[in-house]
């Protein structure tokens, strides 16, 4: 039986376009993956990203849980930092108590954004995650059913099972999530550095707890797939702008392919973005095919999320096709 596949999807804003048309077209995207059988739809929280449009994560997702009727949405994820544990919980509360039984919370330890703007979010800049355990923790007592006397409670929030994974980009992610028993999503789609020690690491030393009998890792990959090599790669190369302007310190909307990216980046950035893009898919269908059955057979993942930003959104729904077909050859087989 096959893995299942999900969808991360950011809001990328196109160049020239707006916050409202990059909303439209991941309702459009969750629509379609929904009708392909992906399991999830999860947003991410990024804040100061001209091209990231997902900044009230929350909200977008009841935007497309609303859009939508059977597949999951949810967070990939909340920076835990940036907020009261308090509100998350009232918030995703009230996301579950509107869509029973299809939002999950994924938890991260990074502000996703700079020093600036996390001052700006009144986040706590002396904690440098140190207080991840704690708030996590306090959020999941939210959760739970009320005790007496307790004063203060997630309203709603309070008993409802909403499923809490941690995300992360490093060991320390795998550790925590394998010790308090919760499942665990890798983020190799940008940072894949630490992909084989976290997955060895979560699974060695995981914990079972209430929540999860078994561990449950989930690997994310950049894929794009298109009738030949050579136009996945022409397609694949805004994503590759975007993170060498990011790697320039000026992030923007996500621009429009060029024919030759070698022309675009240094000889050092190059190096550093294909570093952080080293866990990506591009190609025609059968290119695509063959790393896809090699990254599940190195890894054997318990799910896959598939993610990418491309300038066309037809382009876009076209390759989220080609990858369900080739989850369904695979499956086949």
């Amino acid at each position: 039986m096959m893995i299942p596949f999900s969808i991360l999807d950011l809001c990328p804003i196109v160049q020239g376009s707006t916050p409202a048309q990059a909303f439209s077209n991941s309702v459009e995207l969750a629509q379609l993956g929904e009708t392909l059988g992906y399991r999830r739809f999860w947003l991410a929280e990024h804040h100061n990203m001209p091209g990231i449009a997902s900044a009230a994560t929350a909200v977008v997702i009841g935007h497309v849980a609303g859009h939508t009727q059977t597949i999951r949405v949810g967070a990939g994820g909340i920076m835990l930092p940036n907020h009261a544990p308090l509100a998350i919980a009232e918030q995703f509360g009230t996301l579950e108590s509107l869509y029973p039984g299809r939002i999950d919370l994924g938890l991260g330890r990074a502000p996703g954004s700079d020093m600036a703007t996390a001052r700006a979010l009144r986040r706590n800049l002396h904690a440098h995650g140190e207080d991840f355990p704690e708030l996590v923790a306090e959020l999941q007592g939210y959760f739970d059913l009320p005790q007496p006397g307790q004063s203060i409670r997630a309203v709603p929030g309070a008993g409802l099972a909403i499923p809490i994974w941690v995300l992360g980009s490093s060991l320390y992610g795998a550790q925590f999530a394998a010790a308090h028993g919760l499942p665990f999503a890798f983020a190799s789609h940008f940072a894949p550095t630490f992909l084989l020690q976290a997955l060895d690491t979560y699974r060695r030393n995981f914990q079972p707890s209430t929540s999860l009998d078994r561990p449950y890792f989930m690997v994310t990959a950049n894929i794009l797939v298109a009738d030949t090599d050579e136009e996945a790669r022409y397609w694949f190369s805004s994503q590759q702008q975007a993170f060498t302007n990011l790697h320039r310190g000026i992030p923007g909307q996500l621009p429009p392919p060029v024919d030759d990216i070698e022309q675009y980046w240094t000889p050092a950035e190059k190096i550093s973005v294909e570093r952080m893009l080293a866990c990506s898919l591009v190609g025609s269908s059968t290119t695509v095919e063959a790393g896809l059955r090699k990254l599940l057979n190195d890894l054997a993942p318990d799910e896959l999320m598939v993610t990418g930003h491309v300038f066309d959104q037809d382009i876009r729904l076209q390759s989220y096709r080609a990858v369900a077909t080739i989850r369904d050859r695979l499956t086949a087989e």
